[in-house]
């Protein structure tokens, strides 16, 4: 589509014939985008380390359309590797990749460890990386200058603004992936990739449960909009990019946090 035609509502969001992959996709914010992009018509792959945990996500989201799970290690090259051989078997064409696999490590700083930055930096940010590598060429089959295809990495708004637990490698790591999403944005738009990220506050999944459970009631309280995430905020931005809507769209960091470090003071209240 080009020039001053316009887009029903209906095929701004419409993602029928596309395929995604979503890493991560077996529980918490994963598991809500994979939810959003099967609603809106997208045939998608999860991946999950473990296999019985993929399993039950495949069933639980299988309601909502065409699903099928992977288990692998994305913490390491060879299953990084693996994973997209398998993706570009079953199609030489990815619409969409979400990296949204990710690890938390909270420690204080005098005992904070050396293993706590590898674990964490592999997942987090090496692990998009080597996706995007290898599942480039499937990307650029996919896309083209009208209809991109598209990178979603999931990044945190702890690599915006400093959160009060000592998150050492978790706010770095994000913090690169952030920087290397405008790097790529800017590598690949000329190849009909587009590649944003999403910045989470804070939902309700497994890694969040601690601070939930600790300091939940407060951190909601504090929130401009009054509230935690909830799976519809993960899944509507989720579909957006992946969409007609936001074709011309790269390179941006998007915060969906109800207003926590956007408009933080750095004061407590």
């Amino acid at each position: 589509m080009t020039g001053n035609q316009f887009s029903s509502h209906t095929e701004l969001f419409d993602l029928s014939e596309k395929y995604a992959l979503v890493t991560g996709g077996s529980r918490g914010i994963g598991m809500m985008i994979a939810r959003g992009l099967l609603q809106a018509g997208a045939r998608v792959v999860i991946s999950s380390r473990r296999a019985d945990t993929c399993a039950e996500a495949q069933h639980l989201l299988s309601e909502f359309g065409d699903v099928r799970a992977i288990p692998a290690d994305l913490s390491r090259h060879d299953e990084c590797q693996r994973l997209a051989d398998l993706i570009t078997t079953d199609s030489e064409r990815l619409d969409i990749l979400v990296n949204n696999a990710g690890a938390m490590w909270r420690e204080p700083l005098e005992t904070f460890p050396d293993e706590a930055w590898d674990a964490v930096i592999d997942l987090n940010l090496k692990s998009p990386f080597w996706l995007v590598q290898a599942l480039l060429p499937a990307l650029r089959r996919a896309g083209t200058a009208d209809s991109p295809a598209r990178i979603i990495n999931i990044g945190s708004i702890a690599a915006i603004h400093v959160a009060q637990s000592p998150n050492y490698s978790y706010a770095s790591s994000k913090a690169a992936l952030h920087q290397l999403t405008r790097v790529l944005a800017r590598e690949l738009g000329p190849q009909h990739v587009t590649v944003n990220a999403v910045a989470p506050g804070v939902f309700p999944s497994q890694m969040t449960a601690s601070t939930l459970d600790a300091i939940g009631d407060d951190i909601a309280a504090k929130a401009p909009l009054r509230r935690l995430g909830r799976g519809d905020d993960m899944a509507g931005i989720a579909v957006f990019l992946a969409s007609q809507a936001a074709s011309y769209l790269t390179g941006t960091i998007i915060p969906v946090d109800g207003g926590i470090a956007t408009t933080a003071t750095g004061t407590p209240s």
